[in-house]
Protein backbone atom coordinates (compact mmCIF):
# COMPACT_ATOMS: atom_id res chain seq x y z
CA UNK A 1 0.00 0.00 0.00
CA UNK A 2 1.42 3.36 -1.06
CA UNK A 3 1.15 6.46 1.11
CA UNK A 4 0.89 9.84 -0.65
CA UNK A 5 1.74 12.94 1.35
CA UNK A 6 0.37 16.38 0.59
CA UNK A 7 2.82 18.45 -1.43
CA UNK A 8 5.24 20.61 0.54
CA UNK A 9 8.27 22.79 -0.04
CA UNK A 10 9.93 21.91 3.27
CA UNK A 11 13.19 20.17 2.35
CA UNK A 12 13.51 18.23 5.62
CA UNK A 13 10.05 16.75 5.26
CA UNK A 14 10.58 15.96 1.58
CA UNK A 15 13.82 14.15 2.39
CA UNK A 16 12.09 12.06 5.06
CA UNK A 17 9.28 11.14 2.67
CA UNK A 18 11.67 10.19 -0.14
CA UNK A 19 13.74 7.94 2.11
CA UNK A 20 10.60 6.21 3.38
CA UNK A 21 9.26 5.58 -0.13
CA UNK A 22 6.20 7.82 0.08
CA UNK A 23 4.56 9.50 -2.88
CA UNK A 24 3.54 13.13 -3.32
CA UNK A 25 0.05 14.43 -4.13
CA UNK A 26 0.02 17.49 -6.41
CA UNK A 27 -2.87 19.97 -6.23
CA UNK A 28 -3.87 23.03 -8.29
CA UNK A 29 -2.60 25.35 -5.54
CA UNK A 30 0.64 23.37 -5.07
CA UNK A 31 1.50 21.88 -8.48
CA UNK A 32 5.30 21.72 -8.22
CA UNK A 33 6.75 18.35 -9.21
CA UNK A 34 9.26 17.18 -6.58
CA UNK A 35 12.35 15.34 -7.82
CA UNK A 36 13.23 11.94 -6.43
CA UNK A 37 9.69 10.64 -5.89
CA UNK A 38 8.70 7.45 -7.70
CA UNK A 39 4.99 7.94 -7.01
CA UNK A 40 3.12 11.15 -7.83
CA UNK A 41 -0.66 11.61 -7.86
CA UNK A 42 -2.82 14.53 -9.00
CA UNK A 43 -5.66 15.68 -6.75
CA UNK A 44 -8.37 18.08 -7.88
CA UNK A 45 -8.17 20.52 -4.95
CA UNK A 46 -11.88 20.33 -4.13
CA UNK A 47 -11.28 19.52 -0.44
CA UNK A 48 -9.13 22.58 0.21
CA UNK A 49 -11.54 24.81 -1.69
CA UNK A 50 -14.36 23.40 0.45
CA UNK A 51 -12.43 24.04 3.68
CA UNK A 52 -11.69 27.61 2.59
CA UNK A 53 -15.27 28.18 1.40
CA UNK A 54 -14.06 28.89 -2.14
CA UNK A 55 -15.39 27.79 -5.52
CA UNK A 56 -13.67 24.88 -7.24
CA UNK A 57 -10.92 26.15 -9.56
CA UNK A 58 -11.50 24.11 -12.69
CA UNK A 59 -9.10 26.12 -14.80
CA UNK A 60 -6.11 25.52 -12.48
CA UNK A 61 -7.01 21.85 -12.25
CA UNK A 62 -7.03 21.52 -16.04
CA UNK A 63 -3.64 23.23 -16.27
CA UNK A 64 -2.25 20.83 -13.65
CA UNK A 65 -3.61 17.83 -15.57
CA UNK A 66 -2.20 19.07 -18.86
CA UNK A 67 1.23 19.46 -17.29
CA UNK A 68 1.51 16.43 -15.02
CA UNK A 69 -1.54 14.21 -15.58
CA UNK A 70 -0.01 11.93 -18.23
CA UNK A 71 2.95 11.10 -15.92
CA UNK A 72 0.96 10.76 -12.69
CA UNK A 73 -0.01 7.49 -11.03
CA UNK A 74 -3.61 8.72 -11.00
CA UNK A 75 -5.78 11.82 -11.43
CA UNK A 76 -8.69 12.43 -9.04
CA UNK A 77 -11.79 13.49 -10.99
CA UNK A 78 -13.37 16.76 -9.75
CA UNK A 79 -16.11 16.26 -7.18
CA UNK A 80 -18.29 18.09 -4.67
CA UNK A 81 -17.34 17.48 -1.04
CA UNK A 82 -20.25 15.86 0.85
CA UNK A 83 -22.30 16.33 -2.32
CA UNK A 84 -23.72 12.83 -2.64
CA UNK A 85 -25.20 12.09 -6.05
CA UNK A 86 -24.81 15.72 -7.06
CA UNK A 87 -21.08 15.08 -6.75
CA UNK A 88 -21.37 11.98 -8.95
CA UNK A 89 -23.12 13.97 -11.68
CA UNK A 90 -20.42 16.64 -11.48
CA UNK A 91 -17.68 14.02 -11.76
CA UNK A 92 -19.37 12.38 -14.73
CA UNK A 93 -19.45 15.75 -16.53
CA UNK A 94 -15.66 15.96 -16.18
CA UNK A 95 -14.77 12.44 -17.25
CA UNK A 96 -14.87 13.00 -21.04
CA UNK A 97 -12.39 15.87 -20.60
CA UNK A 98 -9.97 13.50 -18.88
CA UNK A 99 -10.24 10.66 -21.33
CA UNK A 100 -6.87 9.28 -22.36
CA UNK A 101 -5.16 9.50 -18.96
CA UNK A 102 -3.87 6.16 -17.76
CA UNK A 103 -5.75 6.10 -14.45
CA UNK A 104 -8.67 8.16 -13.18
CA UNK A 105 -10.11 7.93 -9.67
CA UNK A 106 -13.84 8.53 -9.21
CA UNK A 107 -14.54 10.20 -5.83
CA UNK A 108 -17.38 8.73 -3.79
CA UNK A 109 -19.15 10.90 -1.23
CA UNK A 110 -21.63 10.63 1.63
CA UNK A 111 -24.88 8.98 0.60
CA UNK A 112 -23.51 7.23 -2.48
CA UNK A 113 -23.83 3.44 -2.79
CA UNK A 114 -21.51 1.08 -4.68
CA UNK A 115 -24.33 0.01 -6.99
CA UNK A 116 -24.63 3.60 -8.22
CA UNK A 117 -21.10 3.61 -9.63
CA UNK A 118 -20.93 -0.02 -10.78
CA UNK A 119 -21.85 0.76 -14.39
CA UNK A 120 -19.54 3.77 -14.54
CA UNK A 121 -16.59 1.65 -13.47
CA UNK A 122 -17.52 -1.11 -15.89
CA UNK A 123 -17.68 1.39 -18.76
CA UNK A 124 -14.43 3.17 -17.88
CA UNK A 125 -11.75 0.51 -17.67
CA UNK A 126 -9.10 3.01 -16.51
CA UNK A 127 -11.19 4.29 -13.58
CA UNK A 128 -10.73 3.37 -9.92
CA UNK A 129 -12.28 4.59 -6.67
CA UNK A 130 -11.31 7.54 -4.45
CA UNK A 131 -13.02 7.33 -1.07
CA UNK A 132 -13.77 10.85 0.13
CA UNK A 133 -16.67 12.10 2.21
CA UNK A 134 -17.02 12.81 5.91
CA UNK A 135 -14.87 10.90 8.37
CA UNK A 136 -17.82 9.06 9.94
CA UNK A 137 -19.23 7.93 6.58
CA UNK A 138 -15.79 7.01 5.26
CA UNK A 139 -14.97 4.73 8.18
CA UNK A 140 -18.41 3.13 8.03
CA UNK A 141 -18.33 2.39 4.28
CA UNK A 142 -14.60 1.80 3.70
CA UNK A 143 -14.83 -2.02 3.56
CA UNK A 144 -17.86 -1.92 1.23
CA UNK A 145 -16.01 0.20 -1.34
CA UNK A 146 -13.02 -2.09 -1.01
CA UNK A 147 -15.20 -5.06 -1.93
CA UNK A 148 -16.42 -3.24 -5.04
CA UNK A 149 -12.88 -2.36 -6.10
CA UNK A 150 -11.84 -5.97 -5.59
CA UNK A 151 -14.84 -7.35 -7.51
CA UNK A 152 -14.04 -5.16 -10.52
CA UNK A 153 -10.26 -5.39 -10.02
CA UNK A 154 -9.96 -1.60 -9.80
CA UNK A 155 -7.55 0.68 -8.00
CA UNK A 156 -8.76 1.86 -4.60
CA UNK A 157 -7.50 5.00 -2.82
CA UNK A 158 -8.65 6.47 0.51
CA UNK A 159 -8.32 10.19 1.17
CA UNK A 160 -7.41 11.98 4.43
CA UNK A 161 -5.74 9.16 6.34
CA UNK A 162 -3.54 10.66 9.06
CA UNK A 163 -3.25 8.15 11.92
CA UNK A 164 -1.83 4.66 12.35
CA UNK A 165 -5.28 3.33 13.20
CA UNK A 166 -6.80 4.67 9.99
CA UNK A 167 -3.87 3.36 7.98
CA UNK A 168 -4.60 -0.12 9.37
CA UNK A 169 -8.31 0.20 8.58
CA UNK A 170 -7.44 1.37 5.08
CA UNK A 171 -5.18 -1.64 4.55
CA UNK A 172 -7.85 -4.02 5.87
CA UNK A 173 -10.34 -2.55 3.38
CA UNK A 174 -8.01 -3.53 0.53
CA UNK A 175 -6.85 -0.06 -0.48
CA UNK A 176 -3.94 0.29 -2.89
CA UNK A 177 -3.01 3.71 -1.53
CA UNK A 178 -4.03 6.58 0.72
CA UNK A 179 -3.11 10.22 1.28
CA UNK A 180 -2.77 12.51 4.25
CA UNK A 181 -1.19 15.65 5.65
CA UNK A 182 0.34 14.27 8.86
CA UNK A 183 3.53 12.99 7.23
CA UNK A 184 3.87 16.26 5.31
CA UNK A 185 3.52 18.52 8.32
CA UNK A 186 5.68 16.57 10.75
CA UNK A 187 8.68 14.61 9.48
CA UNK A 188 8.94 12.89 12.87
CA UNK A 189 5.65 11.09 12.10
CA UNK A 190 6.97 9.49 8.91
CA UNK A 191 8.65 6.40 10.48
CA UNK A 192 5.60 5.60 12.62
CA UNK A 193 3.13 5.99 9.75
CA UNK A 194 5.42 4.07 7.39
CA UNK A 195 5.58 1.15 9.82
CA UNK A 196 1.78 1.12 10.09
CA UNK A 197 1.26 0.83 6.34
CA UNK A 198 3.93 -1.87 6.03
CA UNK A 199 2.14 -4.31 8.36
CA UNK A 200 0.32 -7.06 6.41
CA UNK A 201 -3.37 -7.68 7.01
CA UNK A 202 -5.38 -10.89 6.74
CA UNK A 203 -8.69 -9.01 6.46
CA UNK A 204 -8.28 -7.65 2.91
CA UNK A 205 -11.33 -8.26 0.66
CA UNK A 206 -10.80 -11.07 -1.84
CA UNK A 207 -12.54 -12.42 -4.92
CA UNK A 208 -13.93 -15.25 -2.78
CA UNK A 209 -16.26 -12.66 -1.24
CA UNK A 210 -19.04 -12.40 -3.80
CA UNK A 211 -20.32 -8.88 -4.53
CA UNK A 212 -24.13 -8.79 -3.92
CA UNK A 213 -25.01 -7.46 -7.40
CA UNK A 214 -22.89 -10.05 -9.30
Amino acid sequence: MIGYASNTGTHRNLDALRKAGWGILLTPDNPTWRDGFHHVGVDNGAWKAFKQNKAFDGYSFQKLVERHGPMADFVVIPDIVAGGYRSLEFSLSWMPKLRGLRRLLLPVQDGMHPNSVWNVLREWSNCGIFLGGSTEWKLKSMWEWGMLACALRRYYHVGRVNTCRRIRLTAEAGADSFDGTSATMFSCNVPMLTAAKAQPSLLVPSMSMRWPSC
